[in-house]
């Protein structure tokens, strides 16, 4: 099904109609209805604020898109209150298989969630339609946050005190002023066009093929990836479960491809007979070549407009990171210009952002350009040198960190952030530092990252001294499970930890005081004198 375009329907919406009154002024304007877009609509309506969002389409489009989602963007769902509706529809896989040349034994084989007893698995595979629909499905108890489909952006202005958006609907064209303007229109982003910002970085020659079928049967619910596969050779294929029946496979097909021949039925259908079987029976349900590229903007924070997401970033997809690194930076922005909206904290507080999220996508731009390389090796020597790693990881633990068939998204820290407060001197832990994200564990009812919540928390052992205004939680009010988290945090008796709003740990002590925690949590709202 189509909508006067190439881009599949899933579900079919409608355009929203005009806005009664032609020149309005909102807090919040989020361009883009994709999945960052509507976490960030969520994490900001449930925070009590008045949200427009403008998207170009006017359905949920189908098709070919992001489907691995990682344990951190499932922790972040969860406190959005979707994680549950989201895992429920997906299919949860902790473990990966890596296969080399004929052996139809795996080299080796890796666990994506080591550290066990924690709510959210390692990953879910999930197309990302059921995801779109679930936040959609969500904000619809949220009358603060208006979603206008079919209203397009076709020009923005920035200035000191907010932006002005101009809008394109089927009823004609109007401007919306904004406070905040949030830029998560994807690879393409109009608005990061029409401000005229560059987007650099690398472009990868090689293609890919993405089989997306249609199959009964039971096969497990885990990660191949095969290197020199006998279905083909020379190359590499990828095969992941996702609900409903449909799988996806990817193909490397190298440079200088036909682009049409190679989405020919015929021709997919004997790549995936040799993966899968020859007697393998399926239905076709999406074909398409793509190549990719690893750029970023230099920064992300443009006066009131802020982009997020691939608008901002854009990676290869070998390793997941490319959508679950824009729902991080969600996750970091949006709490900051919640304070920021409500006048607890300054403007400059948003710098915090660009840093941090910056940091986070050239990681995963370091880790997705090192996975294409290796995969697709460009000499003799680098191909010698790939097949002896896989050789070697055959027999031997040492050379499996040194294979690299995507290194799948993980959470980012943020060591050198200026929200951070430095550990005491020779205090000795071994637990989560200052800029790395909270570790799940049970507790007597319940899960440690619920009950942590959005807020500002100190969690301790035994202090009860913190300052008013912040909430404290005694691990020993969590129940007989008290020790491992005491163990992960490593929470000697009078010790406790600052964690943030989107649950990364802003500050440690062994001996904390009212005064340390204060100046801390000021340090963690961006108070540059702290």
């Amino acid at each position: 099904m189509q909508a006067g375009s190439d881009i599949p329907v899933w579900r079919k919406i409608g355009p929203s109609p005009p806005p009664a009154n032609p020149r309005q002024r909102v807090p919040i304007l989020i361009i883009g209805a994709g999945p960052v877009g509507l976490t960030a609509a969520l994490d900001l309506g449930r925070r009590g604020h008045e949200v427009v969002v403008l998207n170009r389409l006017d359905f949920v489009a189908a098709g070919s898109k992001a489907i691995c989602f990682a344990k951190r963007t499932l922790d972040i769902w969860n406190r959005l209150g979707v994680g549950d509706a989201i895992v429920e529809k997906g299919v949860i896989w902790n473990e990966g298989k890596v296969f080399w040349g004929d052996d139809p034994e795996p080299i080796y084989q890796f666990d994506m969630l080591p550290v066990k007893k924690q709510k959210m698995p390692g990953f879910v595979n999930i197309q990302q339609y059921h995801v779109e629909d679930r936040l959609l499905w969500a904000l619809e108890a949220f009358p603060n946050v208006d979603i206008r489909w079919g209203h397009e952006l076709t020009g923005i202005q920035a200035g000191p005190n907010g932006a002005r958006a101009r809008t394109v609907c089927q009823a004609g064209s109007y401007d919306i002023d904004a406070d905040w303007v949030l830029a998560c229109d994807g690879a393409k982003s109009p608005t990061r066009t029409l401000m005229g910002l560059a987007f650099e970085g690398r472009v990868f020659e090689d293609n890919f093929l993405i089989a997306d079928i249609r199959m009964a049967g039971e096969r497990p619910s885990e990660r191949w990836f095969w290197f020199d596969p006998p279905f083909n050779r020379g190359r590499s294929a990828l095969l992941h479960r996702q609900p409903d029946n449909v799988w996806r496979l990817d193909f490397q097909m190298g440079r200088g491809i036909d682009r049409e021949a190679c989405i020919k039925p015929e021709y997919v259908a004997d790549l995936i007979c040799g993966m899968l079987g020859q007697h393998v029976e399926f239905c076709p349900e999406w074909y398409s070549i793509y190549t990719f590229e690893c750029r970023r903007m230099a920064r992300f924070v443009h006066g009131p407009v802020i982009f997020a997401g691939d608008s901002a970033h854009l990676v290869s997809p070998f390793g997941a990171r490319g959508c679950n690194g824009g729902i991080a930076d969600i996750d970091n922005l949006a709490w900051k210009l919640d304070l920021v909206l409500r006048g607890l904290a300054q403007p400059g507080l948003l710098e915090s952002y660009n840093y941090e999220a910056i940091v986070a996508a050239q990681e995963n731009i370091l880790n997705s350009s090192r996975s294409t390389d290796f995969m697709t090796p460009k000499c003799g020597a680098s191909s010698a040198l790939r097949d002896a790693v896989l050789e070697l990881a055959r027999e031997h633990s040492f050379a499996r960190p040194f294979v690299n068939s995507g290194r799948l998204s993980a959470p980012v820290s943020y060591p050198d952030s200026p929200l951070n407060t430095s550990d005491e001197a020779e205090a000795n832990w071994r637990s989560v530092a200052p800029g790395s994200p909270a570790v799940d564990a049970p507790t007597a009812a319940g899960w440690l990252l619920d009950k942590l919540g959005g807020d500002f928390v100190l969690l301790g052992r035994d202090f009860h001294d913190g300052p008013e205004g912040i909430r404290t939680l005694d691990v020993n009010s969590l129940g007989d499970v008290a020790a491992l988290i005491e163990e992960r945090y490593d929470l000697k008796t009078g010790s406790a930890c600052l964690v943030r709003p989107d649950q990364y740990v802003a500050a440690r002590w062994r001996a904390p005081t009212r005064v340390g925690v204060e100046r801390a949590l000021r340090r963690a709202m961006g108070d540059a004198d702290e």
